[in-house]
């Protein structure tokens, strides 16, 4: 971590994390809200493969939330990244990626980071070609999903970032 995150811890989520981090999602503006419940069960079933900064006080201050891919058990598919307004330019969410990805590396063989990104997210589009430049990695672009295919109103498509190989 840089000096502006030395107050800070990465580890992962627990259930008592759940309303922090939806209220961090909440408050980005940017990402598709889930519901509390979400959450909370993320926090519980998904903590293998997430992560949470706590700030001294041990408050979470920013998080990842990601999972292995059941159809492809080497590649975490990373959900959300979100950092609390207050943290926000000091290279928290590189930091909670980095760690996510060499905790699931390690623990779990994965070769192969994905997510999905909105066009004009640009923080997001920054965040994941960095890491991939840092890690050595290809990254691969394609549309996963249409706009059309969303039932819930407007919708931007979302484009699928595959980063790999990544190496132990």
């Amino acid at each position: 971590m840089t000096a502006g995150q030395a107050d800070l811890q990465i580890d992962r989520p627990a259930p008592a994390d759940g309303a922090a981090l939806w209220r961090i999602a909440r408050d980005s503006k940017t990402l598709d809200l889930n519901s509390s419940y979400s959450y909370l069960l993320w926090c519980r079933d998904f903590a293998a493969t997430s992560a949470v900064a706590r700030d001294a006080g041990g408050e979470p201050v920013g998080f990842v939330t990601g999972y292995v891919r059941p159809d492809s058990p080497h590649t975490l598919l990373v959900w959300q990244v979100a950092v609390d307004e207050t943290h926000r330019g000091r290279g928290l969410a590189a930091a909670l990626l980095d760690g996510l990805a060499a905790r699931t590396v390690a623990e779990h063989g994965v070769t192969t980071v994905e997510t999905t990104i909105t066009p004009g997210n640009t923080a997001s589009e920054r965040l994941f070609t960095a890491f991939a430049e840092r890690h050595g990695a290809r990254l691969e672009r394609e549309v996963l999903f249409e706009a059309e295919q969303f039932p819930d109103g407007p919708h931007d498509p979302e484009v699928l970032y595959r980063i790999g190989p990544l190496s132990p």
